[in-house]
C-alpha cells in the first residue's frame, strides 16, 4: 500500500509492508522507490513518525543514487547519441555500407549497415551486444571458476536472456542465466553477478554462509553491486 509523509518542503512516498520482525526497516532503492517494513503489531501513526524521523537519511540516499543515474533520454538509434558498453559511454555513428558490422573503437560505436533506419540499427546493435555478451561472460566465468576450486564445481552451462527483474539466476541443475543488459555494466559488476550465482551453486539460499563466501571471493562485492545498480537502474 502506498503512503506519503511531508518532510520539510519534500514529500516522501513509500510502500508499507507488515512483517514478523522486531524493528522497523527502511529500504531505499536505486530507482528512488522506498519500502518500509514494520512489525505486524505496529501502530500506523507511530510508523509514520519513525519514517519522518529518518527523513534526512532517506533524502540523502535518494540524492546519492540520483547523482549516479544517467540522464540520457530514450534511445533513438541515430548518430550522435550515446550507448553503454562495459561501463563506458560510446557515441553512436551509423554508416551506410554493403555489410552489417558493429565496432567499438576509440569511444565510438560504429554501426555499418545496409539499412540505417532506427529500427534496423536497434536490431543490429542488440545482436552485437548478445554476441559480445556470449564471449565476454564465458571468458569471465573461466577466469572466476578457479576461485571455487575447493568446492569442485563443474563449469556450469551459461545462458543469456533479457530479464526485467534479475541480473542473474541459476537452476537446480547448475545452469547459470545472465541478463543481457549486464554487457553494458563494468566488468567488475559482471564478475560480481557471476560470483553471486556460483555461490548459489554451493549455498542455495541467502544465508550468512552464502554472503561470507561471496565476500571472501570478492571482498569489494558491495562496490560492484552498487556500480551495477547506479549505472543500469
Amino acid at each position: 500500500m502506498r503512503h506519503q509523509i511531508q518532510y520539510g518542503s519534500k514529500k516522501i512516498d513509500f510502500s508499507l509492508e507488515y512483517q514478523n520482525r522486531r524493528s522497523l526497516g527502511i529500504k531505499v532503492y536505486p530507482n528512488s522507490s522506498i519500502k518500509v517494513l514494520a512489525p505486524t503489531n505496529s501502530i500506523e501513526k507511530e510508523v509514520f513518525q519513525k519514517v519522518r524521523a529518518k527523513g534526512y537519511w532517506i533524502l540523502k540516499q535518494i540524492a546519492h543514487f540520483d547523482s549516479f543515474r544517467p540522464t540520457t533520454p530514450p534511445r533513438r538509434y541515430i548518430s550522435g547519441e550515446t550507448h553503454l558498453y562495459l561501463g563506458r559511454q560510446y557515441k553512436l555513428k551509423v554508416i551506410t555500407d554493403t555489410e552489417n558490422v558493429v565496432k567499438a573503437y576509440r569511444g565510438q560505436l560504429l554501426v555499418y549497415a545496409t539499412d540505417t533506419s532506427p529500427k534496423a540499427v536497434e536490431i543490429q546493435l542488440h545482436q552485437w551486444y548478445r554476441q559480445r555478451a556470449l564471449i565476454i561472460f564465458d571468458e569471465l566465468l573461466d577466469e572466476l571458476l578457479p576461485k571455487f576450486r575447493k568446492y569442485k564445481i563443474a563449469k556450469p552451462i551459461l545462458s543469456i536472456r533479457s530479464m526485467s527483474k534479475r541480473w542473474g539466476s541459476c537452476t537446480p541443475g547448475g545452469k547459470i542465466l545472465l541478463n543481457l543488459e549486464l554487457i553494458k555494466a563494468p566488468k567488475g559488476s559482471i564478475e560480481y553477478v557471476i560470483i553471486h550465482e556460483l555461490c548459489h551453486l554451493i549455498y542455495h539460499s541467502h544465508t550468512k554462509a552464502f554472503f561470507d563466501l561471496q565476500t571472501r571471493i570478492l571482498p569489494d562485492c558491495k562496490k560492484w553491486k552498487d556500480r551495477l545498480e547506479y549505472i543500469l537502474a
